[in-house]
């Protein structure tokens, strides 16, 4: 019986010590799991994006239109007289100077009519001398009293008569010189002949409607563009100087300068029915870029923002609270950044305020990148900008 109660006494105790012991190694790996460190979360990677240092350059203020290349002068050259058109002098699309010979109409009649008018007065001056001797004469007599006094005034009058007869005769000289010039057609005008509208052979007359030819000076040359009517303040801002505005005209794609040349023109008066101004530019042409009729693109240069930041256009992001950029810190980690922007024309931003030259901006992947990630220039070609200080 006392052996038996030993034995149980002593798996009693053995049972004991197996759960003391499984209780403590729960306990050991219990607090080792509360005391442990959570390990570090891991940090988000680099994204690649495109980027672009912000530059600080002088950048030209621009109002923008559309207009039409008008001839600077357009003349239709008509006959001042009728006649048969005998010649023609110039060739269709020359270039003619001022007084060149056009066309010449059969002088013929207007020279016999000059030689006419030359005769009558060569008669009426040779009377006029006979009566000038015979005036005299009769002064003499008088003073002799020779004479009576009545026929001396009667010499007298016949004189004056004479006199104003050569003098008349003079002035249809003069007429008929001026029509006979009229017969020999000179340009009024330099600049570029067009179509001839007539052949020689032809009678032509003075109340014909067509002419002979048109001439457009297209050297120098104009252009005609609109502007919105709330543009004229600020024109009239940047003539205060005095010195007359740039004007530049591009084709209608936009992309290639054909001329440059000077404001002459803001119309006195607004059209109420588009509400836009009307302006004239004049340009030299002495290459014939600008042609008559052309539509082209105009820029108005009004001034410049001297040193500007200025980024490329496809910087500037827009969101609820406005326009931002997101700038690259030196530690590598994007910030968005809120930004003025003053203008953004051809593709480049001028920004007011929110950005300092020679900062890293993300050009191209904004979609990609959140505040505080970290960014790395992207492979292929980054844009890159001068940056004067």
């Amino acid at each position: 019986m006392e052996t038996n109660n030993s034995s149980s006494s002593v798996r009693r105790w053995f049972l004991r010590g197996i759960v003391l012991v499984a209780i403590a190694v729960i306990a050991f790996f219990a607090l080792r799991a509360l005391f442990a460190k959570s390990p570090a979360p891991k940090a988000a990677p680099a994204v690649s994006a495109t980027l672009v240092r912000v530059a600080r350059e002088n950048v030209p203020i621009f109002l923008f239109g559309v207009g039409t290349v008008q001839a600077q002068a357009s003349v239709t050259v008509k006959a001042r007289l009728d006649g048969q058109l005998e010649r023609v002098d110039f060739v269709e699309g020359q270039d003619v100077k001022v007084g060149q010979v056009l066309a010449q109409i059969d002088a013929r009649p207007l020279r016999a009519q000059l030689e006419q008018m030359q005769a009558q007065k060569a008669r009426d001056a040779a009377q006029l001398a006979n009566a000038r001797l015979d005036l005299d004469r009769y002064v003499q007599l008088m003073k002799a009293d020779s004479t009576s006094q009545q026929t001396l005034d009667t010499q007298r009058a016949l004189v004056a008569q004479l006199d104003a007869a050569v003098r008349t005769d003079e002035a249809q000289i003069h007429y008929a010189e001026v029509q006979l010039g009229y017969a020999t057609i000179t340009a009024p005008l330099a600049g570029r002949v067009g179509a001839r509208l007539i052949d020689p052979g032809n009678i032509v007359h003075a109340a014909d409607a067509n002419g002979l030819v048109v001439i457009n000076q297209i050297d120098p040359i104009s252009v005609v563009f609109n502007l919105p009517g709330d543009a004229v303040q600020e024109i009239n801002r940047a003539q205060q100087s005095g010195q007359r505005l740039g004007v530049l005209t591009y084709t209608r794609e936009g992309n290639t300068l054909l001329a440059r040349g000077e404001l002459v023109l803001v119309n006195n008066q607004i059209d109420v029915a588009s509400g836009t101004v009307q302006l004239k530019a004049r340009f030299a042409n002495p290459q014939h870029a600008l042609w008559p009729g052309q539509y082209v693109n105009v820029r108005l240069l009004l001034g410049q923002y001297a040193q500007a930041l200025t980024v490329p256009a496809p910087v500037v992001q827009r969101g609820q609270s406005g326009t931002y950029a997101y700038v690259v810190a030196a530690d590598g980690k994007a910030e968005m950044r809120p930004i003025e922007l003053l203008q953004i024309q051809d593709d480049k931003a001028v920004v007011g305020k929110g950005l300092e030259a020679g900062e890293t901006v993300v050009l191209d992947g904004q979609y990609k990148i959140k505040p505080g990630v970290a960014v790395v220039a992207g492979p292929g070609p980054v844009a890159s900008a001068n940056v004067q200080r």
